[in-house]
């Protein structure tokens, strides 16, 4: 079947193009941007485009980077302890494994997810859909792995992951010796690496590439259709009287259906989850035949008695405070919405964003634990075994975070009139 390419479109149509901000669902005209400005919402502020100096040539090199990077790290010793004259090593595939082995299959599986499988398929998709761009014809599937870039960013956590390494090392070397592998050095560069890309990435100059080498239906301007218009929640496109965006595939809604139901769902199982996560023992450590088990808050409690007020702060925010702020923030959210509250639109709007954007880092304590559980496994000397309360917990941060993803912000500005 012969190659159809769809007639390259102009660069004033783009800018002719209406946008909807995501947040408050505002439908407005952003002029042409010089290099480096940024969009923002004159309504809520949000930020609706960064103009990248170089939105393609940067973000490929960084993503191609943290490809190497991320195969170094997987290839190369993560983590050694040696302690009471036996010695254990590991790599990045060693938690996940060992937390499998001890039953807690689904937690290995989200700490494998986080770590490993989403950071590598958000680089590899990034890769491919930049290489392929300079392509004579490039593939059809290119909007739906670009999709897959945004939809992965959330799960992506080398950033938590190394804090959790950070953690778990400050613990052990008062009591044994740990020598810190390649791997460690080259997840800190694949975080780097990473963040690059993410900044250096114009995701409009991408979407607008796409449709100038045909790879997209050309999609009709707003104003030709029939019915509302509907702004695409992955690629921003609005559209009129179609079921599907024609850039980039996505099914249109006007707002996220059951957004309220939804959310609420969530919220509530993990507020009930959160109690056991708090009592229940995270972890038991073994030391010649003696157990100790302990709670979150007992951690924090022997990080600060044992002078480490910092990283026992670190802790505490991040494992106990951050949940707490989530929970009471998605509910203020939901309630203020449910009745059509009025007031401080822009101040709600902007704590949505803080809920979004923080709960991730609970998740310093879940690796944490995966990281002492595949080091400390040293027989009768010392070992490290996950309690229920670290499943309960990661639960936690899993359910608030889909809650979070399923609450949409426009809803508030909607309960207010002013859609």
């Amino acid at each position: 079947m012969p190659h159809v390419t769809a007639p390259p479109q102009p660069r004033a149509t783009f800018a002719r193009r209406p946008q909807a901000c995501a947040d408050c669902g505002l439908f407005l005209h952003i002029p042409p941007l010089p290099r480096s400005a940024v969009a923002r919402c004159p309504r809520c502020n949000a930020v609706l485009r960064r103009r990248r100096t170089d939105p393609h040539g940067r973000a490929l090199a960084m993503a191609v980077t943290g490809l190497v990077l991320f195969a170094l790290a997987t290839q190369s010793p993560f983590m050694d302890l040696e302690l009471g004259g036996r010695e254990q090593a590991t790599t990045l595939l060693t938690g996940p494994e060992v937390l499998t082995d001890s039953s807690l299959w689904l937690l290995g599986v989200v700490v494998l997810v986080t770590t490993l499988a989403a950071p590598l398929t958000k680089l590899a998709a990034t890769t491919w859909v930049l290489v392929a761009l300079r392509l004579p014809r490039p593939p059809r599937h290119l909007p739906m792995v670009f999709r897959l870039v945004e939809r992965l960013a959330p799960w992506s956590m080398v950033e938590v992951f190394l804090l959790g390494v950070f953690v778990a090392y400050t613990k052990l070397i008062d009591i044994a010796h740990v020598h810190v592998g390649l791997a460690v050095y080259a997840l800190g560069g694949l975080m780097l690496a990473m963040a690059a890309a993410d900044a250096a990435l114009d995701d409009e100059a991408v979407w607008n590439a796409l449709e100038r080498k045909g790879v997209t239906a050309a999609p009709m301007p707003a104003r030709e259709g029939r019915g509302p218009r509907i702004a695409c929640t992955c690629c921003g496109l609005v559209s009129r009287g179609v079921a599907t965006c024609p850039r980039c595939g996505a099914a249109l809604r006007a707002r996220q259906p059951d957004s309220l139901a939804r959310s609420w769902a969530l919220l509530a199982a993990a507020a009930v989850l959160y109690v056991p996560a708090n009592l229940l023992p995270v972890m038991t450590v073994v030391s010649f035949g003696h157990g100790e088990a302990d709670t979150i808050l007992s951690g924090v409690e022997s990080l600060a008695a044992a002078g480490m007020w910092p990283l026992a702060a670190l802790v505490f925010f991040a494992s106990i405070t951050v949940p707490v702020v989530k929970l009471i923030g998605l509910a203020v959210l939901l309630v203020s919405t449910g009745r059509g509250a009025r007031g401080r639109l822009r101040e709600r709007t902007t704590l949505f964003r803080i809920v979004d954007a923080v709960g991730r880092w609970s998740m310093i304590d879940v690796f944490m634990i995966s990281i002492l559980t595949a080091l400390v496994r040293l027989g009768t000397i010392a070992s490290v075994h996950p309690g229920p309360g670290v499943l309960a917990f990661c639960a936690v941060v899993v359910l608030t975070m889909l809650a979070a993803n399923s609450f949409d912000p426009r809803l508030m500005w909607d309960a207010a009139g002013r859609r």
